[in-house]
């Protein structure tokens, strides 16, 4: 079985009756939901999460034969504002906290950036901002362990901490938790200048954290001047959806996939383009 999703916030903010329902009508099987960027009445603090409501997003979701397959809580474990890196960790551990009640296993984010948006900083890329990650990242591990979630960390090319896959290896290593594991987003991890080599590259990601990776995230991309540009639905660009796909019918079968840069006027039509792969 194969597990096509959608990013709830690709449809707009509502309650969650009306985006799971907007939702609902394409036939996707789960979703990525972030809630502050989904429900207008949640902040980008911790504080407002309960059981409760947690209980109910998720059967409003599963009324419409939708899994939510990740909480999106995207934040910058390297803020260089010490006040702001505490009160997105806490927001995090919030999220750990209650994910079961979401019917959720794993909250995901990136890793950040020097730069307080998260854009490229070379600093970011020192050994004093990685350890100041996997320290970040040992205490979120914690949290998901005592409440049985998952950390999932996406690594990005050039722009973030976890840059390299080496860097993702070792970080997983560092931080040592069966709770921390991968959201493999293939786009985002070539490097801009190294998309030649995409099979190889998905290929070697397999190889050294395979095992660890939980959940995939699907977008295409194009060449400008031999580099990587875009966030684009996918089978709009270059990427190789075809051995992405063998690979996870090889290694992760039934892995839930979620679609980036696809809302409304590209959701069916994404979605059957990669049902093609599914056969």
């Amino acid at each position: 079985m194969w597990n096509l999703g959608l990013r709830a916030h690709d449809f707009g903010q509502g309650n969650p009756a009306e985006i799971a329902k907007e939702i609902g009508q394409y036939g996707a099987t789960c979703i990525q939901l972030a809630l502050a960027k989904s429900f207008p009445f949640i902040e980008e603090k911790a504080g407002q999460l309960s059981p409760g409501f947690a209980n109910h997003v998720r059967d409003e979701f599963k009324a419409q034969g939708i899994n939510i397959a990740v909480l999106g809580c995207y934040i910058n474990p390297i803020h260089p504002d010490p006040e702001i890196k505490e009160q997105s960790l806490l927001r995090f551990e919030e999220h750990l906290r209650f994910a079961r009640d979401f019917g959720c296993a794993i909250v995901g984010t990136e890793t950040g950036s020097k730069n307080p948006d998260c854009t490229y900083h070379p600093e970011s890329q020192t050994e004093e901002s990685f350890l100041e990650l996997v320290d970040a990242v040992k205490r979120l591990a914690k949290t998901a362990e005592k409440y049985g979630s998952i950390v999932g960390i996406e690594g990005v090319a050039h722009h973030h901490t976890i840059h390299t896959y080496d860097k993702m290896v070792r970080m997983l290593e560092l931080v040592d938790s069966p709770n921390v594991q991968v959201i493999y987003d293939p786009v985002n991890f070539f490097p801009p200048d190294q998309t030649q080599d995409q099979q190889a590259l998905m290929d070697e990601a397999f190889t050294k954290f395979g095992d660890r990776i939980v959940a995939i995230h699907s977008k295409d991309y194009i060449l400008k001047d031999g580099l990587k540009w875009g966030d684009l639905p996918a089978g709009t660009g270059e990427m190789d959806h075809a051995h992405l796909f063998n690979l996870l019918k090889d290694k992760k079968p039934g892995i839930q996939i979620i679609l980036e840069a696809t809302g409304h006027e590209k959701a069916t039509e994404t979605l059957d383009f990669l049902k093609a792969f599914c056969k």
